[in-house]
């Protein structure tokens, strides 16, 4: 057999069995990945990013004790909304993103990217999907 085919078909298969490239969002600052089958939203580190039941479309409710286990993914002041992505106003000033209206934080007991150990928490928790 010739040795190139097989070197080709190798590099064939090596191919096919990456993973699909994340989506970017909001310049690279956003991704959509892969985890478990579902297409769940990262950071551009990938830190997986959640949403709070107790939260309303456009409206945090998740501030000093629950913004520390479950810190916001922050806005710059000059960020403007850019597709299902939207700023959320906090009260002291500062600004996060959210998704399809829904504020977006990270779990401080996720660790790794890829992590989803805050999904589910307290049963008001919940990965944040594509």
């Amino acid at each position: 057999m010739n040795i190139r085919l097989l070197l080709a078909g190798v590099a064939a298969l090596g191919i096919l069995a990456m993973p699909a490239f994340a989506e970017d969002y909001l310049g690279g600052a956003v991704k959509s990945v892969d985890i478990g089958g579902k297409q769940v939203l990262t950071d551009a580190n990938g830190m997986t990013l959640y949403i709070f039941d107790k939260d309303t479309a456009g409206v945090t409710n998740c501030y000093d004790k629950c913004a520390v286990n479950w810190p916001p993914l922050m806005a710059d002041a000059a960020a403007a909304p850019e597709g299902d992505f939207s700023i959320v106003d906090r009260t002291d000033g500062t600004k996060m993103w959210a998704y399809k209206s829904m504020p977006l934080y990270f779990w401080k007991d996720d660790k790794a990217p890829g992590d989803v150990t805050g999904d589910g928490v307290g049963g008001v928790w919940h990965l944040a999907i594509e």
